[in-house]
């Protein structure tokens, strides 16, 4: 067989397809992302014959049973779930799930006269002259249409004919024939993956993990939805716990699971650090139990690969999905999301603007999980993995071919003799004496606020509870959570007026401090001279005039935690590249510092 093979199919025949399971469609069972003005065009779209483009399907391949027969692979529909559900709520009647998971009708209404479709609401069910539901017009026997009719042409004055004829065309929608790509089944799934991928690009934008889930649900028998369910309602939970008596409502055969149980619990934490989404559900979940990194695999295992024989068996199926089940009920355990959260705010990451590297976070918890399974210590778990993930982001190890380096770090952990020695190797590979005193300290030489190591920077701020740059009192930790701003120690007005005019340069992150509001106003655009010997002064007149410390051996403290020299004391414009060149070597060794107490 070629790669495919181009047919038609009648839309009456195709939704019997996916009501009978012929075709698999598992995105019915998620909220429709169509407005109901799309949903609308399609309609009007069939009525007038224009080309409303094609489905892509593809049959998985054939699994040999273990007594040599094949049992045929599962049409999977590839491309065109929006336009099906469309299809099946418009003309069928069917709810859809809207955003929030709730159920809901799209009617879509039939003017005859004009022959024009509008989604129907409540002004149009009042005229007449609108049919307000054309899927009680696709159902056989519903309406008497030959009264209908004769009603209709005598109340508007229109030719029953003309009346019939147009009724007629609308009731033959689904009879039109749209086309219908078939994937081969000789194709690699890997060649699958990446026709799903492509095609779905311009659309709502899906992935690889969205062709998983598609596998995940369409392995019905091996609880294949309750997996699928898992994580897109945990996910949900997480982000939006409004919904959750919606889903409950909604969904009442799986609220009633255990599952559902052990996941509900999402919906009143604070989890606002780490916030995952289905792709990292399945990213951590996949790897942690199947020690692989590439999500591509996990598709060829739910298709029921052997690696080794080539061969698709049921039992790798069977055992694919079981151990995806386990690894996701792993992920979404209370004791476990919430320790890790933990481990994470103890290391000083307590807000997710500090990191802003998802992948970071899913390779911690995986390396979290796989220690907790080899049942090391509480203390040894929780130092390795802050080490572990503060290593990823000064390294920014999962910023780019993020699929790769999972899969290059699983294996290797999990090929380690001893497991614990191997990450303590790991960690000291990467943070070599070279990095800290050389790599790091150039990596402070941007202007870039997002920068992680700026992040990094606050997050050692954060857990040494260090106090804000002249203030007595007043925490980073504090500044951080109430979003307070960062500002500049030579201000940045002072270094504009002394030709400091690229943003490049007065915007280094090696003059960015955290400071109180009132604090950077009373220091307005003064020099670091002038402000600190208006602070060096109060030491000794006990006044506020600038910050809040008035103590010498406090503000001496101030500025060592804050990684500012004391010359700067006595610094204008001229020692401004001296100012940078001095915090940045400081800056590093603070998260030097910072690392070796974790």
């Amino acid at each position: 067989m070629a790669n495919f093979e181009v047919n038609n199919v009648s839309i009456s025949t195709l939704l019997g397809y996916i009501s009978g399971g012929i075709i698999a469609i598992p995105e019915i069972q998620r909220p429709f992302v169509w407005d109901t003005t799309k949903v609308r065009d399609l309609i009007d779209s069939l009525y007038k014959e224009y080309p409303v483009g094609y489905i892509i399907t593809w049959k998985s391949p054939d699994i040999k049973l273990k007594d040599g027969k094949n049992s045929e692979g599962k049409q999977i529909l590839i491309d065109g779930q929006q336009r099906i559900t469309a299809l099946t709520a418009a003309l069928l009647g069917k709810e859809v799930l809207d955003s929030n998971y709730k159920k809901r009708r799209i009617k879509i209404a039939f003017n005859i006269k004009t022959e024009e479709f509008q989604t129907c609401n409540p002004a149009i069910e009042k005229q007449e002259e609108w049919i307000s539901d054309i899927s009680e017009f696709m159902k056989n026997g519903n309406i008497n249409l030959f009264e209908y009719i004769n009603n209709y042409s005598n109340k508007f004055d229109i030719d029953p004919n003309i009346v019939n004829e147009r009724i007629n065309k609308l009731q033959s929608i689904k009879n039109i024939s749209i086309g219908r790509i078939d994937l081969g089944s000789s194709l690699s799934i890997e060649t699958v993956t990446e026709i799903f991928v492509r095609i779905n690009s311009k659309g709502v934008g899906l992935s690889q993990a969205d062709f998983v889930m598609s596998k995940i649900s369409v392995n019905e028998e091996y609880e294949g939805n309750d997996i699928r369910k898992a994580i897109d309602y945990f996910c949900h939970f997480a982000k939006t716990p409004a919904d959750y008596e919606n889903i409950k409502n909604t969904d009442t055969d799986f609220s009633q699971k255990e599952i559902f149980n052990k996941i509900t619990w999402i919906k009143d934490s604070n989890a606002d650090l780490y916030l995952p989404d289905y792709v990292d559900v399945l990213r951590v979940a996949f790897t942690y139990k199947f020690k692989r990194g590439k999500l591509q695999d996990l598709v060829s295992l739910l298709s029921g690969r052997d690696f080794e024989t080539r061969e698709y068996k049921p039992e790798i199926i069977e055992d694919s999905c079981k151990k995806l089940y386990d690894g996701v009920k792993a992920f979404v355990d209370k004791t476990n999301f919430e320790r890790y959260v933990m481990i994470l705010k103890s290391a000083g990451i307590i807000d997710y603007s500090l990191i802003r590297a998802q992948n970071v976070l899913n390779f911690g918890y995986i390396l979290f999980l796989l220690l907790r399974e080899k049942k090391e210590s509480p203390d040894v778990i929780e130092k390795l993995v802050k080490k572990w993930v503060i290593m990823s982001i000064l390294t920014q190890r999962y910023s780019a071919s993020t699929e790769s380096q999972f899969d290059v770090d699983i294996r290797r952990l999990m090929d380690a003799e001893d497991l614990v020695n191997y990450i303590e190797l790991e960690l000291s590979i990467n943070l070599t004496d070279t990095f800290w005193d050389s790599i790091l300290v150039e990596k402070f030489n941007t202007s870039a606020v997002s920068s992680p190591f700026w992040k990094t920077y606050l997050i050692a701020q954060i857990a040494l509870n260090d106090n804000a740059f002249l203030s007595k009192d007043m925490k980073v930790r504090t500044l951080v959570e109430g979003r307070g701003d960062v500002h500049h120690i030579f201000p940045k007005n002072y270094l504009q007026k002394n030709g400091k005019n690229n943003k490049a340069v007065y915007n280094q992150i090696a003059n960015f401090a955290l400071i109180q509001t009132e604090t950077n106003l009373q220091i307005s655009d003064m020099s670091p001279e002038e402000y600190m010997q208006i602070v060096n002064t109060q030491c000794t007149s006990k006044g506020n005039e600038i910050g809040s410390i008035n103590e010498m051996d406090k503000l001496l403290e101030n500025l060592k935690i804050n990684c500012i020299p004391n010359s700067l004391n006595s610094m204008n414009v001229d020692d401004y590249d001296s100012f940078l060149k001095q915090r940045r070597i400081l800056m590093a060794k603070k998260i030097k510092d910072y690392y070796n107490t974790l």
